[in-house]
């Protein structure tokens, strides 16, 4: 039979439990402010596992929930503190650092061009002068969806090594794939426009590699 996979950020020996809240610490730290939908979405759980995750790092003092009218949960200082220093701990208990930080090198190469994609996506020349994109124009907007799936692409072996490095990463690759998908599908929300869309995605990968390497905004 075959075993199932390990959970977020798995290492031998840890206790899944304990890797949920890590992941769930990073979701908030690098996502921010988020549902229990959305934080089990971004870590790959069901909604069940999110909130008893999210229940045991409020006993500990390390989330909060918000009331209404923006419900959701959000990280204690003392939380941003466990973060940092759980990540640390991790980063240097699995020897990855080198590797997390050369994938990172070549994230920032592509950076740059995924933030003209969302101008080209939000803005179109007419005439040539930019005007903001009402979406009328199929082709335009196939056009550069097309782009982003090079990007998509080209970012893979990226995607590869932060995942070989620290498993967790892979929810991004799951969840940038999933996002394209679904914009090319006729859902052009999840370009730029959504807490799902793959620029929300790729602004949090950036957050969490920063975060994950010690690096300051």
């Amino acid at each position: 039979m075959t075993p199932p996979p390990p959970a977020p950020d798995a290492a031998p020996g840890p206790d899944a439990d304990a890797d949920h809240g890590l992941a769930v610490l990073h979701t908030l730290r690098c996502g921010g402010h988020a549902d229990t939908g959305r934080v089990a979405e971004a870590v790959g759980l069901t909604a069940p596992e999110a909130e008893s995750a999210l229940i045991d790092l409020a006993v500990d003092g390390l989330v909060t929930r918000h009331p209404a009218p923006f419900p959701g949960w959000g990280l204690t200082d003392a939380g941003r503190a466990a973060h940092a220093e759980r990540t640390a701990r991790r980063l240097e208990e699995s020897g990855a650092r080198d590797a997390v930080a050369a994938a990172f090198e070549r994230f920032l190469e592509l950076n740059p061009e995924l933030l003209d994609l969302c101008t080209a996506w939000q803005l179109k020349p007419v005439d040539g002068t930019p005007a903001v994109n009402d979406h009328s124009d199929p082709d335009y907007d196939a056009r550069v969806l097309d782009r982003f799936a090079d990007l998509h692409r080209r970012a893979a072996p990226v995607y590869s090594e932060l995942a070989a490095a620290l498993p967790r990463f892979d929810r991004y690759r799951v969840r940038l794939t999933d996002a394209l998908d679904r914009a090319r599908a006729g859902a052009t929300e999840y370009v730029a426009d959504h807490t799902a869309s793959f620029h929300t995605v790729w602004a949090e990968l950036h957050e969490d590699l920063l975060a994950t390497l010690g690096i300051p905004r």
